[in-house]
């Protein structure tokens, strides 16, 4: 079970730590997704909105969906709302029309997949996050990363074929059909 699916299951069964866990993981990428529309000013109100709904509304949660899409969903909803409040402010169309697009759904999304990579980094230990984020962030080469590191390029192969096995293993719905085919993140050697 993943940190998401988990956190939803705690939700319904109404244990308040699951909130406070859920906003730990999931406020920052629900805040940058929200200033995107709302501005700065009033993300912080729209994102204590969302997370108030997340508790009233948690037996609306339904296991076969991600929790961060649903998370998501939510704030957009709240986005919306807030947006329609403005009776004497103008709404940029362009703004709008991102927000609304494909009825928000794409972009919410994105920035739910966003926080469910950013919480599986936090999981991975430190030397495979490091060099995740060195080689996808920073755009550096293998041998970069090794020469950055003052570690041999050896090392930093492994801890990338680790990283990303450990990351897929997170970030992939658990099946109970095993799979015997390595997938390409566990042949991943791009540079």
């Amino acid at each position: 079970m993943d940190l998401g699916e988990s956190l939803g299951h705690r939700l319904v069964a109404q244990d308040e730590s699951a909130l406070a866990d859920a906003y730990a993981v999931y406020a920052p990428a629900v805040l940058a997704y929200l200033r995107r529309y709302v501005g700065p000013d009033e993300a912080e109100d729209v994102a204590q909105r969302t997370f108030l709904d997340v508790w009233r509304h948690a037996d609306r949660y339904r296991p076969e969906q991600r929790f961060s899409s649903w998370l998501f969903t939510l704030a957009h909803h709240r986005a919306v709302d807030a947006l329609r409040a403005r009776r004497h402010t103008v709404v940029d169309v362009d703004t709008l029309r991102d927000l609304v697009g494909e009825d928000g759904r794409e972009t919410a999304e994105r920035h739910a997949e966003a926080a469910d990579l950013h919480a599986a980094l936090d999981e991975l230990p430190l030397e495979q996050r490091e060099v995740l984020l060195l080689a996808y962030v920073e755009d550096l080469t293998q041998r970069e990363i090794a020469e950055r590191l003052g570690v041999p390029l050896g090392t930093v192969k492994a801890r990338a074929a680790r990283g990303t096995k450990a990351l897929r293993a997170l970030m992939t719905p658990r099946s109970d059909t095993p799979t015997d085919t390595p997938t390409d993140s566990e042949r991943w050697d791009p540079r």
